[in-house]
């Protein structure tokens, strides 16, 4: 054999002895980086039988559609559409902005199911495969590096890409499918994990929103369904008008283009209106900053205060809890001595509805400051807003200390996951 074949032959052996940085105990063998049809064979059952139609999800998975999106997108006729069955790989070329070339998940319900005919349908030499073959895509990373290639976009931005071209890309995966249980097993754990724990913060979130509609009055009412033991002989809350009860200002930003770098990156936060979105009812986190410059053209405002937003997104609120400025979208409601900021921010998340309905429309919706002074809320004495709103913040915390145990379990998989695989800056080398 000639030098030169010996060199190609040994540069061969290097590139396809793959191996993930974290194995099992006695697993050595080298992974294969081969086309993906080795492990996934498309089939073509058709839905005869009308069976319930399932989307496919970045976040929830393969999913029932009316579950998922509120209403069913399918044709009046589904007989053309794929069955999908437990263990099956789908790939659905919808673009998300993570995953442009589309995502790839399996089917883990029993039974099956119909799928869009613009679904790739697969299944998968056994149920292990296809559960690491989702957790190779869920990297938008690794998941890039092989549909990219594949994928070409249409005229109108629509990825064209055969089923067939989708399985002559290759992935690395290991060899003994005692292995490729092992690893199956593992992530299927962490899974459980995620899943019972999304389910606690669910649980949180319902349990809260039930308080909620039992510790204010209903619509027509003046006095909540539920009072804590030391005000039940309270007397009945009082309407007021919101101008009344706190002072109303406006953010400022006056000097327009709006995004001049030389008034930004100094020490003074300053909100947008995502911000205020972000926050769901507590701290707004600023994600941006002015300096001396921009705070001239701007208002630094004190804590603690209520933040709304008046255009495009309405009636969104936040506390801002440390100086700070804020865009002219976001307006601030500064209490008043027998108003508590925290309560008064729990009044306006309840009023989201009212003011979209009476928003002006135009270029965008909007509401302005005459329309919030006649907002008419009802107030219990300082002791009971107190009350109610430490009841409701201490659950506050409770939801946000098991919503981080929810994202470290993510983190945690990410992680693991990086040294489960090859990396692709490997696999292509």
């Amino acid at each position: 054999m000639s030098s030169k074949n010996q060199t190609t032959s040994a540069e061969d052996q290097a590139r396809h002895a793959l191996a993930p940085k974290l194995r099992f105990s006695g697993f050595s063998a080298p992974w294969t980086f081969e086309p993906i049809a080795k492990v996934l064979k498309e089939h073509k059952l058709k839905n005869t039988a009308g069976r319930d139609v399932f989307s496919v999800s970045m976040e929830f998975g393969v999913v029932n559609q009316i579950e998922l999106l509120g209403r069913s997108f399918a044709a009046a006729d589904t007989s053309h559409y794929t069955i999908g069955r437990r263990y099956d790989i789908v790939y659905t070329k919808s673009p998300l902005k993570a995953f442009p070339f589309g995502i790839v998940k399996q089917c883990k319900f029993d039974g099956e199911v119909a799928l869009s005919p613009l679904y790739g349908v697969f299944t998968p030499t056994n149920p292990h495969l296809g559960l690491l073959i989702e957790a190779y895509f869920e990297s938008p990373n690794r998941a890039n590096s092989f549909l990219s290639p594949l994928c070409q976009k249409g005229a109108k931005n629509t990825l064209q890409i055969t089923n067939a071209t989708f399985l002559s890309g290759r992935l690395p995966l290991p060899a003994p499918p005692l292995e490729q249980q092992k690893i199956a097993e593992c992530l299927s754990s962490v899974d459980d994990l995620i899943a019972a724990q999304a389910r606690k913060v669910d649980v949180l979130k319902t349990h809260k929103k039930g308080l909620m509609q039992q510790l204010f009055p209903r619509e027509g009412e003046t006095q909540p369904r539920l009072r804590f033991p030391e005000f039940r002989n309270a007397c009945e809350w009082q309407q007021k008008k919101l101008g009344s009860v706190c002072d109303i200002q406006r953010g400022k930003f006056s000097h327009r283009p709006r995004n001049d770098p030389r008034f930004f990156g100094g020490q003074y936060p300053f909100i947008q209106t995502g911000d205020v979105v972000k926050s769901e009812g507590g701290t707004v986190i600023a994600s941006q900053s002015l300096n001396e410059e921009g705070l001239a053209v701007s208002k630094l405002f004190k804590p603690t205060i209520v933040l709304i937003t008046i255009a495009a997104n309405i009636g969104d609120t936040g506390l801002l809890q440390t100086e700070g400025c804020f865009t002219d979208s976001v307006v601030g409601l500064i209490p008043k001595s027998d108003v508590i900021p925290v309560f008064l921010e729990l009044i306006m998340r309840g009023q989201k509805e009212n003011l979209n309905k009476v928003a002006t429309t135009g270029a965008q919706k909007n509401i302005n400051n005459e329309i919030l002074r006649d907002v008419r809320v009802l107030l219990p004495s300082v002791p009971e807003q107190q009350r109610i709103a430490s009841c409701l913040s201490s659950l506050d915390a409770q939801i946000t200390a098991e919503t981080q145990k929810l994202e470290a379990l993510k983190t945690h998989k990410k992680g693991l996951m990086q040294q489960l695989f090859p990396s692709p800056e490997e696999a292509d080398a």
